[in-house]
């Protein structure tokens, strides 16, 4: 007989539990395109603090996992600038699902199917908890920030976040 699934068990939870590492489940009702701030709203988290988990690409199509606030956008310019690249840009939804095994709406930054480099807005870090995506849709974790830091995600802090 096999393990139950649980309500919050993704490949994202179980790489955290196998790491030791502490987190809150808070499911709530996926909105097509609502994003982080439909999330806060219903879970009545302050968006900034709600952190979405973006698939992007280089110019020669090499993916990489930004980390940035809810109700903030990445300057792609600012940010390619940063890791020396010429041109930066979101993948499209079937090749960041692709790169990172979850739906686009459910992608979490930890057990993606393809490695990538992570990096996270270094306000984010500044918080004393997130919301991010536990890796599935209508589903996210309440979590440390600095997390993020160690090797489990080794994010490396950027500074590119934008007004909406």
């Amino acid at each position: 007989m096999g393990k139950a699934v649980t309500a919050g068990q993704t490949p994202a939870t179980l790489l955290l539990r196998q790491h030791g590492i502490g987190f809150t489940e808070h499911s709530y009702e996926y909105l097509e395109h609502g994003g982080a701030e439909h999330s806060a709203r219903v879970l009545q988290f302050d968006p900034y603090a709600v952190v979405k988990t973006l698939i992007m690409q280089d110019q020669d199509a090499r993916p990489l996992v930004v980390l940035m606030h809810g109700n903030r956008q990445v300057s792609t310019r600012q940010l390619a600038r940063q890791l020396g690249l010429k041109k930066l840009e979101p993948c499209a939804p079937e090749v960041a699902q692709r790169h990172s095994g979850y739906l686009v709406g459910g992608t979490s930054p930890f057990a993606t199917r393809r490695v990538m480099p992570v990096y996270i807005e270094e306000t984010i870090l500044a918080l004393p908890k997130i919301l991010i995506n536990g890796g599935r849709r209508g589903f996210l974790i309440g979590i440390d920030p600095r997390v993020c830091l160690q090797d489990v995600l080794a994010a490396r802090p950027v500074q590119c976040a934008i007004d909406k």
